[in-house]
């Protein structure tokens, strides 16, 4: 799933050896990439570059990457930000969604999940800019809300669609309930867990999956999705 050419992403981190890392496989997937070292480059830069994603190390010198956040979320309303730590820490996570962070990577992480999580923002965000989105079996339209198995347009539901669309463009990564309600339901979302059981169902009974080859369980995991 190759991203449209005039999508600009703008890359923060104080370290050269990922910056230069992340520039060459995101410009190889034809992303517009312009990088920054600092919180104070990187504002200057999105003044001008208008970025349409932030992909924001949390720890930098100086000015870190919760108040480049909150400063971009002021000046670009539109912009999506994914905050990248080198630490799984909870309130970490909440301080970055509750000041606008709309993703949260731990490191190390591999390459192609933050291609996937970059592709699942601009599709929630810039709906009609990629247009429609193939994988495997699956066509993703943004702009119609609509998701085409086999060259068949599903019946889904508000909810259904945005499920199957955050485990389509994440296919082959595992997704536990908890990722899964934070993405789609809200991370302030308030009810019971079992709620992924349900949708994940009907979504099965739509796809005729009822073997599980599609959006297979993984015991104590969570859910992923095989594109066969």
């Amino acid at each position: 799933m190759k991203a449209a050419q005039g999508v600009r992403l703008l890359l923060v981190d104080d370290e050269p050896h990922i910056l230069q890392f992340l520039e060459i496989g995101l410009v190889n997937e034809g992303f517009e990439v312009q990088t920054a070292s600092d919180g104070l480059s990187a504002i200057a830069i999105a003044a001008d570059f208008k970025p349409h994603v932030a992909i924001l190390d949390v720890m930098m010198p100086g000015m870190d990457g919760f108040e480049v956040c909150r400063y971009l979320q002021a000046e670009e309303s539109e912009i999506a930000v994914i905050m990248l730590t080198a630490k799984d820490e909870v309130d970490d996570r909440v301080k970055g969604l509750s000041i606008g962070a709309d993703d949260y990577m731990v490191k190390p992480f591999s390459f192609d999940e933050l291609l996937a999580r970059i592709q699942a923002r601009l599709r929630n965000h810039f709906p009609g800019l990629l247009g429609e989105v193939r994988c495997g079996p699956f066509r993703i339209d943004g702009r119609r809300k609509e998701i085409r198995h086999k060259d068949e347009i599903l019946e889904l539901s508000p909810t259904e669609y945005e499920l199957l669309q955050y485990l389509i463009i994440n296919h082959g990564l595992v997704l536990s309930k908890a990722m899964i309600l934070d993405k789609v339901w809200g991370y302030d979302f308030g009810g019971e867990e079992n709620i992924v059981e349900v949708y994940i169902r009907s979504l099965r009974e739509k796809l005729g999956d009822k073997e599980h080859r599609t959006i297979r369980t993984l015991r104590g995991s969570g859910y992923r999705v095989d594109l066969i």
